[in-house]
């Protein structure tokens, strides 16, 4: 067995979920056995972007995890980055 952990935030809420899995767990493996979904209504697994300590990973169903592995799951971005930074670029002149 080895630990990892599981993370998810909103603007409104953070959790990490740690968690004991059997070695050659994947990384959707370890999110469902998580029960993170549960505290998250707007959480579909499926279809969310998942990386390790903020490196995305492709292909998380096939992503094998390590001794202390963070998994993170992404929300979709709610504005550009290159807009946000001319946003705020703006602001800062006016």
């Amino acid at each position: 067995m080895i630990k990892v952990e599981v993370a998810y935030a909103t603007p409104e809420k953070q959790l990490i979920v740690g968690l004991e899995v059997a070695e050659g767990t994947t990384m959707v493996e370890a999110v469902i056995k998580s029960g993170i979904e549960n505290e998250f209504a707007d959480l579909t697994i499926a279809q969310a972007p998942m990386g390790l300590f903020g490196r995305k990973v492709a292909k998380p169903e096939q992503e094998i995890l390590k001794q202390g592995d963070r998994v993170e799951i992404y929300r979709p971005l709610q504005i550009d980055p290159k807009q946000a930074r001319l946003n705020r670029a703006a602001k800062a002149k006016a």
